[in-house]
């Protein structure tokens, strides 16, 4: 089905943007793009020489947990704003807020004043990563969002590749400061581009927009709690202790909280129909479960190659930068595979492969050799590729420019909170098979640092691969459970606008 609700001074805008001042403005896209997809990547290396200068071991989690927490709970509320406003203010004030926390974080004198500058990143961070989305598929007619999305999704890969070893040689030779300082550079250029070359439609006169601040205060906070209480739950305190029913209770309070601001608000954050069309909820739910599963791979593949394989860290950050290779490549391709069978066919054949290779990982023999799961890797971002691109593509296509920042930021919302509620999943399943294997002793951490001494024992090793494998195993069921949702939920072919 298709139907036609796109004004024409949007159509106009297509055609202006693609005469000449579209490749600026995907340059700027890119380097945004980059702002934020080397930020966690870059940092990682470089918390040795950060601790060492500041102290603060016991909670440098939070340079990434903050992070991730205010990037998460910012995504519904600049897509909403962007709908209301514009994607260009959003997109300026976001670059803005994220370089004025990059070099807030420069200049930071304890390990708290960096949290709390590395969380002002974030704010800003997250509307790098709703906002760029969106106007990408704005710059784009259907048949060519693949090409834009390819050229995003490489931006990860480098990113993924070259973020470390940008920060080991910058905290290693330089400062760590730097880390924060390199950003400057990249984000002027990327707002002088977007400030000059991303020009807007003129649109019909309306009445004056009204913003549901109060929605967007409750979903922050109900974000923040529920999310804090899953980052922090088994880690710094114990499921089941005081704090952590005490924050479960307050953000499943909020929660209800944002549904009674949510119905009565004019203008909603969050508004009903991201759920009650079936489409968009569909693919929610299967992005969702696409970031709970991404945690085996990027959070205990590295380990299992450290511990398990005996491997060197960089040789360990190869086997899973590999499928940085193969998704871009598959998700560029995947538009010859839609455009043949249609977008939820496409993602199911994508994530059922997803399934099978997932699923073959606990099944590698012991120790093995590191081809093995580089191969996996390798073809485990094929299928990726094949799953995400088609769903991002389609999903965004359903609606028009009224609703399309809105419907990019409840997709991205849906897979960073799968990807927070997946790493305190696995990282408890993890350390349950530890202690059954090893008679009720031991923690992940404690054990891989064990092997790193090399004090531990022959069975030790056998206890982490098996503690791996549990964790693919349920990613498997994860990729699964988004196989089904598509099979069930999703209409057979999406209702696609015409540009």
């Amino acid at each position: 089905m298709a139907t036609e609700n796109t004004r024409p001074a949007v159509r106009a805008a297509g055609r202006e943007a693609g005469t000449g001042r579209r490749g600026a403005v995907v340059a700027a896209l890119m380097l945004a793009m980059a702002l934020a997809a080397l930020d966690s990547t870059v940092v990682s290396t470089a918390v040795p020489q950060i601790v060492g200068d500041l102290g603060g071991f016991s909670v440098f989690s939070w340079l990434f947990s903050g992070y991730l927490l205010a990037v998460t709970v910012t995504l519904p509320v600049y897509g909403k704003l962007s709908d209301t406003f514009g994607r260009k203010p959003v997109l300026v004030a976001g670059a803005a807020v994220f370089l004025l926390g990059s070099l807030l974080c420069a200049g930071a004198w304890n390990m708290g004043a960096l949290i709390a500058f590395r969380i002002v990143q974030g704010v800003g961070g997250g509307a790098l990563q709703g906002t760029v989305q969106t106007v990408a598929a704005d710059l784009y007619p259907l048949e060519e969002r693949p090409k834009i999305q390819a050229k995003l999704s490489t931006v990860w890969a480098v990113s993924a590749v070259a973020g470390p070893g940008l920060g080991g040689v910058l905290a290693g030779y330089a400062d760590w400061r730097w880390i924060f300082l390199v950003n400057l550079p990249i984000g002027v250029a990327a707002l002088w581009l977007i400030v000059r070359h991303l020009h807007e439609p003129k649109r019909a006169p309306r009445t004056p927009p009204r913003v549901d601040w109060e929605g967007a205060l409750a979903v922050f906070a109900c974000g923040g709690v529920l999310l804090t209480a899953l980052v922090q739950g088994g880690v710094a305190w114990a499921w089941w202790s005081a704090p952590s029913c005490a924050l479960f209770a307050t953000g499943f309070a909020l929660a209800g909280l944002v549904v009674w601001i949510e119905r009565r608000a004019a203008e909603p954050i969050i508004p009903g129909w991201v759920w009650r069309r079936r489409t968009i909820a569909a693919v929610n739910l299967a992005l969702g479960a696409l970031g709970l599963l991404m945690v085996a791979p990027t959070v205990f593949l590295p380990t299992y190659a450290q511990s398990v394989l005996g491997l060197a860290p960089v040789a360990a950050g190869f086997v899973l930068s590999v499928w940085t290779l193969s998704w871009p490549v598959s998700a560029a391709l995947s538009q010859h595979v839609y455009r043949r069978i249609g977008f939820r066919d496409t993602a199911l054949l994508g994530i059922g492969a997803a399934a099978l290779v997932l699923f073959a990982f606990p099944f590698l023999p012991y120790p093995g050799s590191a081809w093995q799961p580089a191969l996996l890797m390798l073809l485990l971002g094929g299928a990726l590729g094949l799953f995400q691109l088609p769903l991002l593509v389609g999903v965004q296509s359903t609606v028009g420019w009224e609703e399309r920042g809105t419907t990019t930021a409840s997709v991205l919302f849906c897979r960073q909170s799968g990807q927070t509620i997946g790493a305190s999943v696995f990282g408890a399943v993890a350390n349950g098979v530890l202690a059954a294997r090893l008679g009720g002793s031991g923690d992940l951490d404690s054990v891989t640092r064990a092997l790193d001494d090399g004090t531990a024992a022959e069975a030790t090793r056998h206890a982490v691969a098996d503690a791996v494998h549990a964790v693919y195993f349920g990613a498997a069921c994860a990729a699964a459970l988004a196989f089904l949702v598509l099979l069930t939920v999703a209409p057979r072919r999406f209702p696609v606008l015409k540009d």
